[in-house]
């Protein structure tokens, strides 16, 4: 009777505990995977918005695993994604403004995170803006995207 009174209160309980751990704070090496991801996010913007489009590219791995998902289309290869951005945004005046928010991260392991959030560009003529969800990889050059699915609000 004791042994089932114990088991009962454990699954009774049991839901609480995972939630509770759950919500728990990250650990230090989580928060820095997280802050390093963010400072590649942060370079991103930065670079974009001095017309570096190679130097936003830097954020992606440079891989032909690397994938880049946008509207009906799918690229393949760390080249070609640049070659996409070169293309569709060649001039500052395409190329706008960046800001990325409502950021959301979560670990998927030591060496892989999902990040989801906001894109917006600011430019004279429109703001085209929309959101966006990265597969990142921890690699020999530190956290790098290999997937990459935006989507845009138009």
């Amino acid at each position: 009777m004791r042994n089932s009174l114990s088991v009962a209160l454990l699954l009774a309980i049991s839901p609480i505990l995972v939630a509770a751990q759950s919500s728990a704070k990250p650990n230090r090496g989580e928060v820095r995977s997280i802050s390093s991801i963010r400072a590649v996010l942060d370079a991103q913007a930065a670079t974009w918005n001095r017309g570096d489009i190679k130097g936003y590219m830097d954020g992606y791995a440079r891989s032909p695993g690397t994938t880049f998902i946008s509207g009906d289309s799918v690229t393949r290869g760390w080249q070609t994604v640049l070659e996409r951005y070169q293309k569709g945004y060649d001039s500052r005046e395409k190329m706008g403004v960046l800001t990325f928010s409502d950021l959301d991260f979560l670990l998927l392991g030591n060496n892989s995170a999902k990040v989801h959030g906001r894109w917006h560009l600011k430019r004279a003529a429109d703001e085209p803006h929309g959101r966006f969800t990265l597969i990142f990889k921890r690699t020999s050059r530190g956290w790098r995207i290999i997937h990459d699915h935006t989507s845009s609000a138009d």
